[in-house]
């Protein structure tokens, strides 16, 4: 089993920023790739952002590229989800999720183990 968790959120103004950290625990050398979704009220979970550790290729949702930066230390199985210029609907809890496959990138049911969530809120 792996399991995962995030730190991190908070309270930012818009235009601000923060930075939220995951680490896999466990077996972790089953792990390919880990990834951040965020689910905003009233709304379903939505894809972030991913990294696959065989090529450290990376993936954004069309909403946070440029403004949302992900990385990561696969020796560590650690990603960080540095957020920019934050908007009031970035507002959401943010979760980290890690995939055994290296194919795939944002679809909930690619990845096999997810943290427990982070809050993020951004007042205007």
């Amino acid at each position: 089993q792996v399991q995962v968790t995030e730190s991190g959120g908070g309270l930012v103004q818009a235009g601000g920023s923060l930075r939220l950290s995951c680490v896999a625990a466990g077996r972790t050398f089953s792990i390919n790739a880990m990834g951040w979704f965020r689910r905003a009220p009233g709304k379903e979970r939505e894809f972030v952002a991913r990294v696959t550790w065989s090529n450290g290729a990376t993936y954004y949702a069309d909403s946070v590229k440029g403004r949302f930066t992900i990385s990561g230390e696969h020796a560590k199985n650690t990603a960080y989800l540095q957020m920019n210029s934050l908007k009031p609907e970035d507002t959401a809890v943010y979760y980290c999720a890690a995939a055994k496959s290296p194919w795939g990138v944002a679809a909930t049911g690619e990845y096999d183990y997810w943290g427990q969530g982070a809050q993020v809120t951004v007042s205007s």
